[in-house]
């Protein structure tokens, strides 16, 4: 039953992406198969399911419930989504003609997802694909100059929540309310500083490379090239400086010790992390299960009506770097 479950491609796909096919019906499909296909997921990083037949985020939170302890609530997210069931959401709003670079969802918060679930409703006209590239593999192929500074390091998150350009306050801490973000922030290690317009800005320190506790294998772990000012389009970097300043834009990221980051080790990591992408075009009920600390994903610029929703479950916190020898306790 399992080598018809679980067939081979005739031609063998990209190692970070294994697919297999499943028959109609996800839930009783995921009851039986639990132990094979999170067996998969660990050992390639990613796995692509077939014939699932998912319509709805019911669907999905469904089949959330029962490969892992259940969905759970994002918090810090970088841009707004809708949640359309518990713990179940649209994609980030983000232009469709332009690509979101690689990255491992929400890396920079002390709590992070382990899973990602992703299930496709309707695929794009064209392009769209959810793209992978191994995080293990990244690492041994950035030069040791970039690695070696981040992993003594850590990185930084700096941010800026002025209520027009990205999450909002409630959007990405569930509240406005000045003292409940101050104690959330105070408790996962950001620092904040309110400006007199009453706009906040926040800097959090975090590791970029973590030990993966399965396998042992260190990872580049974070989103220092997704967030920074230097991928961004030129004319979209150049207007947010103009509005909001060098120091309100609404995102960017810095060495451990506050150093800025060239944009030419930006565009290293993200040539690195292009000549690593491995795709496959989206197909209606289509699920994907997303190891996040193994495999760094990006969504690719797309025409037509994209819809392709996501479950994160199985939280882990990443050890932070040792401030005090500037070493990831990874």
């Amino acid at each position: 039953m399992l080598s018809a479950l679980f067939r081979k491609p005739a031609t063998p796909e990209p190692t970070a992406i294994r697919r297999i096919a499943g028959p109609p019906g996800g839930d009783p499909w995921a009851d039986s198969y639990k132990e094979d296909l999170l067996g998969l997921v660990a050992a390639h990083g990613a796995v692509v399911v077939t014939g699932l037949d998912l319509r709805t985020a019911s669907d999905l939170k469904g089949i959330a419930l029962r490969l892992t302890d259940g969905p759970v609530r994002e918090t810090e997210g970088f841009a707004p989504r809708e949640e359309l069931a518990d713990g179940v959401y649209a994609s980030a709003a983000w232009p469709a003609n332009q690509t979101m670079c690689m990255h491992h969802e929400l890396s920079y918060a002390r709590r992070c997802p382990g899973l990602l679930l992703f299930a496709c409703l309707r695929p794009p006209t064209d392009g769209g694909a959810t793209a992978l590239a191994d995080a293990a593999d990244v690492l041994e192929s950035l030069p040791p100059s970039v690695v070696e500074r981040f992993a003594e390091e850590g990185w930084l998150l700096d941010r800026s929540y002025n209520g027009e350009v990205g999450a909002t306050l409630s959007q990405a801490f569930g509240t406005d309310d000045r003292q409940a973000v101050d104690a959330y922030c105070l408790a996962n290690g950001i620092e904040t500083a309110w400006q007199p317009d009453g706009a906040l800005h926040t800097r959090q320190r975090r590791s970029a490379v973590v030990r993966h506790p399965a396998s042992g294998r260190r990872c580049w772990f974070n989103q220092i090239a997704f967030l920074s000012e230097w991928t961004m389009a030129p004319e979209v970097r150049d207007f947010l400086t103009e509005e909001y300043g060098p120091a309100g834009l609404p995102f960017t990221t810095r060495y451990g010790n506050g150093d800025p980051v060239p944009a030419d080790v930006i565009e290293q990591i993200n040539s690195t992390y292009a000549d690593l992408t491995v795709r496959r075009p989206w197909e209606t009920g289509d699920l994907m299960v997303v190891d996040n600390l193994r495999t760094a994903h990006s969504r690719e610029a797309y025409t037509g009506q994209r819809q392709v929703l996501v479950a994160m479950a199985d939280p882990f916190r990443p050890p932070p770097p040792d401030r005090s020898s500037g070493r990831a306790e990874a």
